[in-house]
């Protein structure tokens, strides 16, 4: 299990890194909302090597009855590699690549803010205070990778929750 866990974790990591790595060196004239898209894509191929690690474990145990929450704890336990690559490379990329991220961040955000008609006076000064105050967090590297790493390995736990209902569901 262990063996088995690091190498398709270790797959995912090298995916999330290679994939991370593409999108931002190519993807700098993309636009915010392409690159939001292009990045919830790379996070989701990453974290489905769990799929066929956990596909994997079922078929070394087929001999013997598995139980769900094993099966999901292979899932879990892989999709923590590539949570933790994105958290890695969001971290080094925000503090030290490219650290005028955040103040682009936010001008994208009131520009989207001020295209919305229906916020005015005193609705769109709140909305770009919280922007504002959202923003602060580009600020400190160790809490951009534990949040770029949560937002992957939630994204991780949901993809090995299908998988393990798909694979457990097959089992005999």
């Amino acid at each position: 299990m262990n063996k088995l866990v690091r190498i398709y974790g270790i797959y995912g990591f090298i995916i999330a890194v290679i994939l991370f790595s593409t999108v931002l060196y190519f993807g700098n004239a993309l636009a915010f909302k392409t690159h939001g898209i292009i990045g919830y894509l790379t996070m989701i191929a990453s974290v489905s090597v769990s799929f066929y690690g956990i596909k994997h474990f079922v078929k070394l145990h087929q001999d013997k009855e598995i139980s769900f929450k094993e099966i999901l704890g292979i899932g879990i336990l892989i999709s923590l590699f590539p949570a933790i690559a994105f958290g890695i490379i969001d971290a080094i990329y925000i503090s030290v690549i490219h650290p005028e991220f955040p103040a682009e961040f936010i001008t994208y955000k009131y520009a989207m803010l001020d295209s919305q008609t229906h916020l005015v006076g005193e609705e769109l000064r709140l909305a770009k205070l919280a922007v504002l105050k959202q923003s602060e967090a580009f600020k400190n590297p160790i809490l951009v990778f534990f949040v770029s790493m949560m937002m992957v390995f939630v994204i991780g736990v949901i993809v090995s929750l299908i998988s393990t209902l798909i694979v457990h569901k097959k089992q005999p």
